[in-house]
């Protein structure tokens, strides 16, 4: 996982409002039921170069154009991807892009294996439940209930609280260990418990509280492999053997393993990782024994069947791996209205709702959402750390599609700022104990930087308010009473209010 800006402070869920008066309800009918007829009676050969041909940053300025995606892939320097999109529960194409191995010249297939990363969680919540589901395990009982190898070590952190398997699932345990770097091809590997204890030859710290479990929502790849380790407790089975046999087969995910290396796959068909300049992972990939969080290896097509088998039990239509009920409470959010559910993360567009994961392995970025209703959904597997192109292939696939909400883009006017103001902005500002912003300028453009992160450049919606093309977030400069800079205002999830030095 990458310890980024984004990361660190959250991301911005984009809200829309709309207007109810009657002469817009009537353009709008109108615009959708057009635009429906056009989608109906294109092929997909039309649609896949719609797509192809469509990608947009979030932010658009005047002179922003929709772009290739081949050039958009040599611009963000990345090596191939494949995408799958679902339309009315099948998947209307899938395709790949680039190269898996660009040395041995092995391109990228619909049938090419990439690292799902963080999209594990998902099927992983799919064992748990069905668990659950088969009595053998309740999903609010204490976690030590069911570990036998090894205890949680509860502390006063916790405040006398017990954490259960929802918590685990939803990211509200209270738990630290955010994600995980991978172990390098031929390394020695550690054993979950080693990783739970932060033991060596384990890269990551222990897993323990960082606050009492149900008082908040915060991401735990540590919280994930505590439940990888009660579903091998409880069934006495490898995880990966699991897995395979009750979610993998059953969802038809035939390409598809979590086992760590991938052991009986062609080399060919496992594509290499790529650092965000485009150079070759060491080893080619990481190994993940974190397999719950982050060790499963599978292709668009294959997830697509898992995002078609959720919708279709949802409406109570299937029921190969969960039923209709035990569906609706994985994709329930367990604490918030919008958020984390159990495995994914909901989020609701005026009435139009997706469940879907990110993902972020060494080397492999990507992500999917699948709708709650009407059977749409889409997926984007990468095999770089730079993710930047993923989001702009959801930008385009969700306009030549209609699938309301995914897209980000906006249009932005930009704002002249005078020279003056430009330099009064310049300087170190604190945006938390551990970051301090840069704020510096090449002539008209400005750019900031993080501790220990990239430099990216800010631009101009009004004389003190600046937004990023390449994140969702917004800084605003304040003045005191004599004109001086006091203060930037941060937004990115959250406001962080931070003093200049």
């Amino acid at each position: 996982m990458k310890n980024t800006v984004k990361a660190y402070l959250g991301s911005l869920k984009a809200t829309t409002q709309k207007s109810y008066e009657l002469t817009t309800c009537l353009v709008l009918f109108f615009s959708v039921f057009s635009f429906n007829i056009s989608l109906a009676q294109s092929t997909v050969e039309d649609r896949i170069k719609q797509v192809e041909n469509g990608l947009t940053e979030n932010i658009q300025t005047g002179d922003s154009a929709a772009a290739n995606l081949l050039e958009r892939m040599k611009h963000f320097k990345v090596q191939g991807l494949s995408i799958a999109v679902i339309k009315d529960y099948k998947v209307d194409f899938a395709k790949g892009y680039g190269f898996a191995d660009p040395e041995k010249k092995i391109p990228v297939t619909d049938k090419t294996l990439f690292q799902a990363a963080s999209i594990s969680k998902s099927l992983n919540s799919l064992a748990i439940l069905k668990l659950f589901k088969n009595r053998k395990l309740d999903l609010y009982a204490d976690i030590n209930t069911y570990l036998k190898s090894w205890k949680f070590p509860y502390d006063s952190i916790s405040k006398g609280k017990k954490i259960n398997m929802a918590n685990l699932l939803s990211h509200t345990a209270g738990l630290n260990v955010h994600g995980f770097a991978g172990y390098e091809a031929g390394k020695p590997l550690p054993s979950v418990i080693q990783i739970l204890n932060g033991e060596s030859p384990a890269n990551s710290d222990a897993v323990h509280s960082l606050f009492p479990p149900g008082s908040r929502q915060e991401y735990s790849g540590g919280g994930t492999t505590i439940s990888q380790l009660v579903l091998t407790d409880v069934t006495g089975e490898k995880y990966e053997n699991y897995l395979r046999d009750q979610v993998l087969k059953p969802l038809g995910m035939l390409s598809s393993t979590f086992a760590h290396p991938p052991t009986g796959i062609s080399q060919s068909l496992l594509s290499a990782g790529f650092d965000g300049d485009g150079k070759e992972v060491k080893g080619k990939y990481h190994i993940y024994p974190e397999q719950a969080a982050a060790g499963l290896w599978t292709n668009p097509t294959d997830l697509a069947k898992y995002i078609i088998e959720t919708q279709l039990a949802y409406q109570g239509k299937s029921a190969k791996v969960l039923d209709e009920e035990t569906t609706k409470l994985r994709l329930s959010p367990y604490m918030n209205k919008n958020g984390a559910a159990l495995g994914v993360f909901v989020e609701d567009y005026n009435g139009v709702k997706y469940f879907g994961h990110g993902a972020g392995n060494a080397g492999f970025t990507g992500g999917y959402y699948g709708s709650f209703e009407g059977g749409n959904g889409l997926i984007v597997m990468v095999n770089s750390d730079n993710g930047e192109i993923v989001q702009e292939l959801i930008n385009s696939i969700s306009t030549v599609y209609g699938f309301k909400g995914l897209s980000k883009t906006k249009k932005v006017t930009l704002a002249e700022v005078s020279d003056q103001d430009l330099d009064r902005y310049l300087g170190n500002y604190q945006l938390t104990p551990e970051l301090v912003l840069t704020v510096s300028r090449e002539g008209k453009r400005v750019f900031v930087q993080a501790t220990g992160q990239p430099r990216i450049e800010a631009f101009p919606e009004s004389n003190n308010k600046f937004f990023f093309k390449t994140i969702q977030a917004s800084m605003e400069f304040v003045k005191d009473q004599n004109g001086l800079i006091k203060e930037l205002i941060f937004i990115q999830g959250r406001t962080i209010h931070a003093k200049r030095l």
